[in-house]
């Protein structure tokens, strides 16, 4: 397939992540927790938008760049994401996804511009809603599971105390990385954060 994404329009970051306190600080709602970093530099908050997400507008340049946490669970985020796509009124080229990783190091990003979904169940949602696997993604590394433990198990499990520090970092740059990718351009950010 051939996918021609036009790297200048990014315009809606959607953060995967399931809702609710339980999950706040698990490895699977890294997304959310970029998504929230970057409104919060800002000053500004989620409110509800029209389905199934929360929605949070800032402006960059007289543009406006739309943040989005599904409500719906993880592998229920294809349905939020086409939700918002119709509501903005955006294509799937304006799309950059922000989610966690088991086949990355811990701390370690990674930026492309489509992609399989590596096993990643909020990745194939959206795949499978959009028919399509032409958009951007942001990949951020939480390990692998320990021997022993089942994949789905590991990923709604918190990040121990030794990996806070790393983990914070990595929300910090994935957040730099997203900022860049709007202003400049994925393959940009893909040659200064992708190293």
């Amino acid at each position: 397939m051939i996918c021609r994404v036009f790297v200048w329009m990014l315009s809606l970051i959607v953060g995967l992540g399931n809702p609710g306190r339980k999950y706040q600080q698990t490895r699977h709602s890294l997304g959310y927790r970029v998504v929230d970093h970057l409104a919060a530099e800002r000053g500004r908050r989620f409110k509800p938008g029209k389905g199934d997400y929360l929605l949070c507008e800032i402006r960059e340049r007289e543009k406006s760049i739309w943040l989005l946490k599904s409500l719906t669970y993880m592998n229920a985020s294809g349905e939020a994401v086409v939700q918002a796509l119709g509501h903005l009124g955006e294509e799937t080229k304006d799309l950059l996804v922000v989610c966690d990783d088991v086949n990355l190091p811990l701390g370690k990003i990674r930026i492309r511009e489509k992609g399989t979904d590596g096993g990643h169940k909020g990745l194939k949602s959206i795949i499978c809603h959009l028919g399509s696997v032409c958009f951007a993604r942001l990949r951020m590394g939480v390990g692998q599971a320990p021997a022993g433990m089942e994949l789905e198990e590991f990923v709604l499990t918190k990040f121990d105390r030794k990996e806070k520090d790393e983990v914070e970092s990595m929300i910090q740059t994935a957040g730099r990385a997203v900022e860049n990718a709007w202003a400049f351009g994925l393959p940009d950010s893909m040659s200064r954060f992708n190293a």
